[in-house]
């Protein structure tokens, strides 16, 4: 195998036309100079230079590779220069995936404090809820997801990501909502199963089925009238009197709640949302540092 760093003695050898002086301007001894001209020779298979007393000049073989040693070299540089920009957050990039409700809270003031800190390095955003944005991470189409799990699902979903670096964020708390004249509009708290006979509103998929075990857990199997994964559709239907939801906070916090009214749900109801990664990636300068800008911005 050809090492770059033969490929500069080479250089230096045909530049000054002899070890010793390509020894002086590579900052090195003669002998060192012959024994890497030797290596080399030996990893090209056949002599790279002819000897005549004092003078050295180049066979074919060696005019070739000096030849092409110019652009090797350039490129190892150019990458080597490269690789060191990303080491030192210069440049770079960061593929994020986020659940909507995260995409309108806690990313926002992340990727603004990247910017400001590290304004070389790019960083896309794509909406996905789990588990396909968690698919998406395996896939290599993302470096960071954002994403969520149920507190009676903790255990299956620790084991659904024990191949990841999982940094918890925040635990969200879901909150009953229902129209400003609903008979439960003035309450502070209220009991799951309170909502029995209620038309109901249901979220994303996974939270649909969440929905589903915390109501069957209260006695009562829900009445799904709507289904959307939009949460303003979701407060927009709440507020037009034709039903009631529970949603996270966060999904609450990023929506103007016109025509509805919040209220505590009992027994609490929480998802803890995570920031997901490789381990190989966790290492990556970017990626690192975006993570740390989501967990500063969850604490908020």
């Amino acid at each position: 195998m050809i090492e770059a760093r033969h490929l500069r003695v080479l250089r230096a050898v045909a530049g000054t036309g002899s070890f010793s002086a390509a020894a002086r301007e590579l900052g090195c001894t003669q002998p060192a100079v012959s024994q890497q001209m030797k290596a080399l020779e030996q990893s090209a298979g056949t002599p790279l230079l002819i000897r005549t007393g004092r003078e050295m000049r180049l066979t074919q073989a060696g005019e070739a590779l000096v030849r092409h040693a110019a652009g090797i070299l350039a490129g190892l540089t150019a990458a080597e220069e490269e690789v060191a920009a990303i080491a030192g957050l210069r440049a770079g990039r960061v593929r994020l995936v986020s659940f909507p409700s995260g995409s309108s809270t806690l990313v926002p003031t992340a990727l603004a404090a990247m910017r400001a800190a590290h304004p070389g390095t790019r960083i896309s955003l794509v909406e996905a809820e789990p588990p396909r944005s968690v698919e998406m991470l395996r896939e290599g189409d993302c470096d960071l997801a954002l994403a969520f799990r149920y507190g009676g699902g903790a255990a299956g979903a620790a084991a659904e990501w024990e191949d990841l670096v999982v940094t918890p964020l925040l635990t969200d708390r879901l909150v009953g909502l229902v129209p400003e004249g609903h008979r439960l509009a003035g309450a502070e708290r209220v009991g799951m199963a309170e909502l029995a006979d209620e038309p109901w509103i249901a979220g994303c998929p996974r939270c649909r089925r969440h929905l589903v075990e915390v109501c069957e857990g209260a006695g009562f199997t829900p009445r799904i009238d709507f289904a959307t994964d939009d949460y303003p559709a979701v407060v927009g239907l709440v507020g037009a009197g034709l039903g009631v939801a529970v949603l996270p906070e966060l999904a609450v916090e990023s929506v103007r709640a016109k025509g509805v009214s919040t209220l505590a749900v009992e027994p609490a109801v929480e998802r803890e949302v995570v920031a997901l990664t490789l381990p190989d990636l966790a290492r990556v300068p970017a990626v690192a540092a975006t993570l740390g800008e989501l967990v500063r911005a969850a604490a908020r």
